[in-house]
């Protein structure tokens, strides 16, 4: 069932997140001291292609900390903001509303990306 949830979620807006999140990978990745940063964009992008059948796990610690506050004000709420329009849009038909429930899941996740874990 994952696998045609992820097939659908590509074609229902999943692209256009993974896209985003490439985007924002490769703009961190112009600096020396945004490695970091960018390479867990691109891990991202990776889960917004193929949300279905995992769940994020927070652990946060001080360093996450830091990093999710700078990441939210430079580019963390234009991702989430973005994700989060989406979903409210998926939701609008019942057909939509599991991709919309995914969208959600990745915009909480782009306002805080470290110290998250996906299983």
């Amino acid at each position: 069932m994952s696998l045609l949830g992820n097939i659908l979620w590509i074609i229902f807006g999943g692209l256009l997140s993974a896209l985003g999140w490439l985007l924002a990978g490769c703009l961190w990745c112009i600096t020396i001291i945004g490695i970091p940063v960018g390479l867990q964009c691109f891990k991202m992008a990776g889960l917004s292609l193929c949300p279905f059948g995992k769940e994020v796990y927070y652990e946060g610690q001080a360093v996450s900390f830091l990093l999710n506050i700078i990441w939210f004000l430079v580019s963390g709420w234009a991702l989430a903001l973005s994700n989060f329009l989406m979903g409210v849009l998926l939701c609008i038909t019942i057909i939509g509303i599991p991709f919309g429930k995914q969208f959600f899941k990745i915009a909480k996740l782009s306002l805080r990306p470290f110290g998250a874990v996906v299983r």
